[in-house]
């Protein structure tokens, strides 16, 4: 009866977590109407791409690396986890072949930056997406 208990706590739980998973956005500014792909976005927030595909200067944002939306994007669009990142951009760094992206605290102000500035990409809950930026991936 124990076993029976506790498989059904482990797969509640896992159920759980597969739910609590959220939908990752990845935002721009509403006059930029490049097209662009998962591996283009990828490699711009890994720093081996300057530009969207239409040509005009392509700069990222990220959130906290404590934030739930950086743990989904790390993971759904850079395929990392977030030590793995942190030791690519240290990596880049010491060695003077890159500059991290710019860190900001959530959603809020990545979408305030975002609607500002034509050049910025970044990621938010898909959930706190509002008319002042616009969408060109979901995760």
């Amino acid at each position: 009866m124990k076993f029976l208990k506790t498989k059904l706590c482990i797969t509640v739980l896992g159920l759980a977590s597969t739910f609590a998973q959220a939908e990752i956005a990845v935002v721009v500014h509403p006059s930029n109407a490049s097209a662009i792909d998962s591996s283009s976005i990828s490699r711009i927030f890994l720093g081996k791409k300057k530009s969207f595909d239409g040509g005009g200067q392509a700069v990222p944002i990220t959130q906290d690396p404590s934030s739930a939306a950086t743990d989904e994007f790390n993971s759904k669009v850079l395929n990392k986890s977030g030590s793995q990142i942190k030791s690519y951009w240290s990596k880049l760094v010491f060695t003077g072949k890159g500059t991290p992206p710019k860190v900001v605290a959530n959603d809020a102000e990545v979408i305030s930056l975002i609607s500002a500035d034509p050049t910025l990409i970044g990621y938010v809950d898909a959930s706190a997406v509002t008319g002042a930026v616009k969408v060109i991936a979901k995760f």
